[in-house]
């Protein structure tokens, strides 16, 4: 299932393709992991390189949680980027080079309001319309997207960490050849699958 919410970039319009409605229980406690590092590091090794995302659980605590609690399921491990849009973002999470989407737990509150900007190489999580409908596909903001901050007309999207090292890998991410997919009905589909090889918390390889 997809929704598209329009968004002022560049003086076009543009959408972020939203998570999947599918549902799944698991029983990761990632408030048990690191407890103490209120600033964990992701490693995220992908088909051209990898790069690495501190995560804020200091102004982002239930978002953060949210991502480490799928890090550390497995559930990006074999995924790919299914939107690339330079200048704007690259975005993943949801999908396998198949096309199959990767069940979801339940959405979680949209912590946009908490001080942290959709600046260059900022990470925040995708949604449906509804402001509180995130689950697993995040984006990595490959410009200053001020229009996905929150403001008097939008909640926004919540950012809850930044890429800290392998900034070019993402740059090379954002810089293949896209087109229209199919298979998911959209437009900035990367033409040869970017894969998501594994995803893991640094210090628990």
């Amino acid at each position: 299932m997809f929704s598209f919410l329009r968004l002022a970039a560049f003086a076009t319009a543009l959408s972020l393709l939203n998570p999947s409605v599918a549902r799944a229980e698991f029983a990761c406690f990632p408030e048990e992991v690191l407890p103490d590092n209120l600033f964990p590091t992701v490693r995220v090794e992908t088909s051209m390189g990898a790069f690495d995302i501190e995560l804020n659980r200091l102004r982002a605590p239930v978002t953060s949680n949210n991502f480490l609690r799928y890090v550390l399921d497995g559930h990006y491990d074999g995924t790919i980027f299914h939107r690339v849009m330079p200048g704007f973002v690259v975005q993943g999470g949801g999908y396998t080079r198949d096309w199959e989407e990767r069940p979801v737990r339940e959405p979680i509150i949209n912590e946009s309001g908490n001080g942290l900007g959709n600046v260059v190489m900022s990470v925040a999580m995708a949604r449906f319309d509804d402001p509180h409908s995130a689950t697993a596909q995040w984006f990595v903001n490959l410009s200053s997207n001020e229009s996905l901050d929150p403001n008097s007309r939008s909640w926004g999207y919540a950012v809850f960490g930044s890429v800290i090292a392998g900034r070019e890998v993402v740059e090379a991410i954002a810089g293949v050849d896209t087109g229209y997919s199919e298979a998911i009905d959209a437009p900035d589909v990367p033409l040869v699958p970017v894969l998501i090889e594994r995803v893991y918390v640094v210090g628990m390889e």
